[in-house]
């Protein structure tokens, strides 16, 4: 099923730039957020009664979970194992890829007030404990505490989380922010509307309400896609999504700067035109001067009989 659910977003990727999802108005109706995995499969977040729903490309529920305080998820780049965060309930929760909960982390028993937390792989998370100013790497399957790099930053209004390569990654709702592990500032850029951090290989990706950027290391944020109608958006490894109007798009990535272009006169035809004229009026004088030129010289040979 799984590869049935890749061929066909493959076959909507290859055949369209954009595209309109078999998806029912009142499935994307008062939609908070939402996610897309690799496999094509879609996760709705409602804020209104905290339900959180996977559904598959062809709009088909495969699985639904209720919270009872709100709670962020991660990332669904793994279908497999997917965290979720709440700072009210402070706990995290893995589930699996039919939204079963496998796990449940407990940060009251331990921590003093945990901020944020990001899951770096099924054995550690990164932990802001805000009481203490420290960012704590802590692995949840010994219950250890491996690093604790203290901070000096306010990070209140904080977003999402990012770890990687010795350097943090801090999101809020109107900065991106990297540091180094000594929070030495490395890199800020103002976002508006920012909602979460994606990481694809190499590459770190910011996901606004209607935008999308990549990160040039300590340089700039350049930005990949964009629609201001947009209520949401986000992508995978194959295509960009949004909802738009309760209407759920795709767009290939081979055509993801047709909403962030406006088309263009282009100059080179301009260029073209004037240098064909121009070609043209250097032709007709190069053949005035030639027959000036022919003249002249019938003239020459008439008159060299007379001097001799």
């Amino acid at each position: 099923m799984k590869l049935l659910h890749l061929l066909f977003i493959f076959i909507f990727c290859a055949t369209s730039a954009q595209k309109i999802l078999p998806f029912d108005t009142l499935q994307l109706k008062e939609v908070k957020d939402m996610a897309v995995d690799d496999y094509g499969n879609f996760y709705i977040y409602k804020n209104k009664d905290f339900t959180f729903t996977k559904y598959d490309s062809l709009g088909k529920q495969l699985g639904q979970m209720m919270f009872t305080v709100p709670f962020k998820v991660q990332n669904v780049q793994n279908p497999l194992s997917i965290a979720f965060f709440s700072e009210n309930a402070q706990e995290m929760k893995f589930v699996d890829q039919n939204l079963n909960e496998i796990q449940k982390i407990d940060f009251k028993q331990k921590f003093s007030f945990i901020k944020y937390a990001y899951a770096e792989d099924l054995q550690q998370i990164w932990l802001m404990d805000e009481s203490a100013k420290r960012l704590l790497q802590y692995n949840f399957r010994n219950d250890t505490t491996i690093n604790a790099y203290p901070f000096n930053e306010n990070f209140d209004d904080i977003v999402d989380l990012l770890v990687y390569e010795n350097k943090v990654y801090i999101l809020t709702k109107t900065q991106c922010r990297v540091f180094s592990l000594k929070f030495e500032k490395l890199f800020e850029a103002p976002v508006e509307n920012g909602k979460r951090f994606r990481r694809e290989n190499e590459e770190i990706l910011i996901i606004t309400d209607s935008s999308i950027f990549k990160y040039i290391p300590e340089k700039e944020l350049t930005k990949v896609f964009e629609d201001p109608d947009a209520q949401i958006v986000d992508k995978n490894s194959l295509a960009y999504f949004e909802i738009k109007g309760n209407k759920l798009y795709l767009y290939t990535l081979e055509n993801r700067k047709e909403l962030t272009e406006q088309p263009k006169e282009k100059p080179e035809n301009k260029f073209e035109e004037k240098s064909a004229a121009e070609q043209q009026d250097r032709s007709s004088q190069q053949i005035e001067n030639q027959t000036k030129t022919g003249s002249q010289n019938r003239d020459l040979q008439i008159s060299e009989p007379e001097n001799q």
